[in-house]
């Protein structure tokens, strides 16, 4: 029979850096510190990734906008990383081409032609990458609105779709170089003594065990929670995080939709993006004052409203309205706490504040940061800690497109030959878990149960389940089906699926009856609280897999 993990007692232990925070930032102090030879601690009050990193947009950006405000550094840090990162992840992180088009004629735009260009000439000089025209925008431009004349602005960027899979390969790094992760356990109070921090008493809740452990260092890198965090200190500090809650939603794909994402104006001014994401159509984000509980965070009315309303300016032909919409979503950006400011004028620079003014040496908070600039924080998080973190060599140009599909064939082929699966389900893992495909494979081919997909009509199967289980952090089926192996998220979902997956993971792990019914029970209420999803999801999953069984191709590894 397979188990998971011992989730041992960590009373009385002692560690060098304990991160409070499991987001995509404190995943990646995490690796950096563990990395470094420090003894790690990671703990998240509820799982690793789901919060902000799990409701993001998910672009890997530059931040085309932030030239608008004069961010010229974060934007020259965020293309560097955005370069190391389709590098390192390519399986993860794909180069995305984006069209900014914008309506009306010239006089009439809320950013000058001339602006725009002059934007994006050091937006691809500073990227290193060749200047592309937006010759192929015009292909379908009929499809949009003919009585208003438009113009297009091409520039590359890069797609990060399951930010959830990138925290996990953190993770999974970090507990290899000797990290201990915890999630599902909730900080009480944060100890100091004598001006310094000392240590935290924790609660586990899973087992409503509660324990004190100390720690030399404290990094506080829980997003939108950092001024919890701070009064769980007792410090009387000031407001860090100005919440702003982006929402999104989802939708599906409609006939002759483009390949490009696109980033346009919404009726007020702001700019939204329309991404090809996971077989559907993502469209976001709001920015919105938020000040309540970040868990509570979801999208009013008004919101999707005014992102379908976006949307609808844009493709008027696409035939879609409220009733498709499928899922929508909302996160709360931890930016620093900036009165008086638009949202849009508030700085995406991240912030490292150090708390020993206040009487609690040894204590950082980490206020902001952004999927794209992670790992840079981390190492810059590092170095206050007092590491010696040097920069990551030179940055090359990326491989070309060929060469990474090239090389993700090549990955399919060998797992497909080690577990004896289908080159479609192959695929599929080679797509999502890049370098550690083969450890799946391995786990695959020793028991055809393993080798079952998910659900009828995904390409994943039950081994990659097992692997999060025992080698990333998962406990509950939503930590699987949501985040370490996400296909809770794809068009296809239905309550039917749920429930196969459940018992084929269940009946793997050895879980009762019971068990399967709870955890199952658990997930929908999970998925329901996370996406929102509409009334209309059964029948459009059943819409798909038709279309699927008749021919329809999705996108690679779906």
């Amino acid at each position: 029979m397979l188990r998971g993990p011992e989730r041992n007692s960590l009373a009385g232990q002692q560690f060098d850096v304990l991160i409070i925070g499991g987001g995509i930032n404190g995943v990646a102090i995490a690796r950096e510190c563990s990395m470094a030879g420090r003894r790690v601690l990671i703990v998240d009050q509820r799982d690793f990734a789901s919060g902000t990193t799990s409701r993001s947009t998910r672009i890997i950006h530059g931040g085309l906008r932030y030239l608008e405000h004069g961010e010229i550094a974060l934007v020259r840090e965020s293309l560097r990383e955005r370069r190391r990162l389709l590098q390192q992840s390519p399986y993860l992180v794909k180069p995305l081409r984006f069209l900014l088009a914008l309506q009306g004629n010239q006089k009439s735009f809320t950013r000058s032609s001339q602006a725009i260009r002059a934007g994006l000439w050091l937006y691809h000089r500073w990227a290193g990458r060749p200047w592309r025209t937006a010759r192929s925008a015009y292909g379908f431009e009929r499809q949009l609105d003919s009585g208003n004349p438009w113009s297009f602005y091409a520039y590359e960027d890069a797609q990060c779709e399951f930010p959830e899979r990138m925290a996990a390969e953190w993770l999974r790094e970090s507990i290899a170089a000797g990290a201990v992760a915890r999630n599902y356990t909730r900080l009480l109070q944060i100890e100091h003594r004598n001006g310094t921090a000392t240590g935290v008493r924790l609660r586990d809740t899973l087992s409503s065990e509660e324990f004190r452990v100390s720690a030399a260092q404290i990094v506080n890198a829980t997003g939108p929670w950092v001024d919890s965090v701070a009064s769980a200190a007792g410090l009387d500090a000031q407001k860090m995080v100005g919440g702003i809650k982006g929402s999104h939603i989802v939708l599906p794909r409609f006939t002759g939709m483009p390949v490009e994402a696109f980033f346009t104006e919404a009726p007020d001014g702001r700019l939204i993006f329309v991404i090809p994401w996971n077989e559907q159509i993502l469209v976001g984000t709001t920015e919105v004052a938020d000040s309540g509980n970040p868990e509570d965070a979801r999208p009013t009315p008004e919101e999707v409203d005014y992102l379908m309303a976006g949307f609808q300016r844009f493709f008027p032909q696409s035939g879609l309205s409220h009733s498709d919409i499928r899922y929508s979503f909302s996160g709360v950006r931890p930016l620093p706490a900036s009165p008086g400011k638009s949202a849009a004028a508030v700085t995406r620079k991240h912030i490292i504040h150090d708390h020993t003014p206040e009487g609690a040496a040894g204590l950082i908070s980490i206020i902001g940061g952004k999927l794209t600039t992670a790992a840079s924080l981390a190492r810059e998080t590092a170095r206050k800690l007092g590491l010696h973190v040097p920069e990551p060599g030179k940055v090359i140009g990326m491989a070309p497109a060929g060469e990474v599909e090239a090389t993700l064939r090549q990955w399919a082929h060998l797992v497909a030959s080690k577990a004896g699966i289908p080159e479609a389900n192959a695929q599929a893992i080679a797509a999502w878990h890049g370098r550690h495909a083969m450890a799946i494979a391995s786990t695959a081919a020793h028991d055809e149960a393993l080798r079952a997909p998910l659900c009828s009509h995904s390409h994943h199967i039950v081994a990659e389940a097992v692997e999060a289980i025992q080698h990333e952090c998962a406990v509950t089926l939503g930590d699987i089906l949501l985040r370490r192996v996400p296909v809770a998220l794809g068009p296809c979902w239905s309550e039917a699926c749920g429930s196969e997956a459940a018992h084929r993971i269940g009946h793997a792990m050895g879980w009762s009856e019971e068990k399967i019914n709870r955890e199952l029970e658990q997930f929908e209420e999970e998925r329901e609280g996370f996406l929102h999803p509409s009334e209309r999801n059964e029948a459009a999953s059943k819409t798909f897999e038709t279309q699927r069984n008749r021919g329809s191709r999705g996108s690679f590894g779906s």
